[in-house]
């Protein structure tokens, strides 16, 4: 495996000026799951999300999942709305290949690691509802809460294809 810094969130910050995106952000005990994160979030309006990092039945395909951290899916279920075939969790090897993270830090700031924009995001229509969004910056000691339309500039500066879907 390459050697690849893990869990930079320097580098999701400085990608995020680069680009003149606008944030907040927030330190917290480390918070590798929605349990435990959820005792550190601030009440900000922004939607917490859940991000899945899946494969395809070959594995030459990879997909971060991007959804209401308080909705539950099946993969059974996603793999119909995704039409991608089957799908696994990938493992954490092919996790640090492509986005440069460790499980309990995935987000789709790990898309400032995936040079070959290799990986596609799906991201749940129903986020769209909510003003600002809140992921880890590649690093689950921290949250940034990122307004709707600097995460839409965040996803055409990374260049990665994604999609808005119903996912539920």
């Amino acid at each position: 495996m390459e050697n690849i810094e893990l869990n930079d969130r320097q580098r999701v910050f400085d990608f995020l000026a680069e680009n003149n995106i606008e944030y907040t952000v927030y330190d917290h005990p480390e918070a590798p799951t929605i349990e435990i994160a959820r005792q550190y979030w601030h009440q900000d309006g922004s939607k917490h999300c859940k991000n899945l990092f899946f494969r395809n039945h070959k594995g030459n395909r990879h997909y971060l999942v991007v959804f209401d951290c308080e909705q539950s899916l099946a993969i059974h279920d996603l793999e119909q709305r995704l039409r991608q075939g089957k799908l696994s969790f990938a493992s954490e090897q092919r996790m640090a290949k492509w986005l440069g993270l460790r499980p309990g830090s995935v987000s789709p700031f790990g898309l400032v690691n995936d040079e070959e924009c290799h990986v596609h995001l799906f991201l749940d229509a129903n986020l769209k509802n909510y003003p600002s969004l809140s992921f880890h910056p590649n690093d689950n000691t921290a949250t940034v809460v990122i307004s709707q339309e600097d995460f839409a500039r965040y996803l055409t500066a990374v260049g990665n294809t994604y999609e808005y879907i119903e996912l539920y």
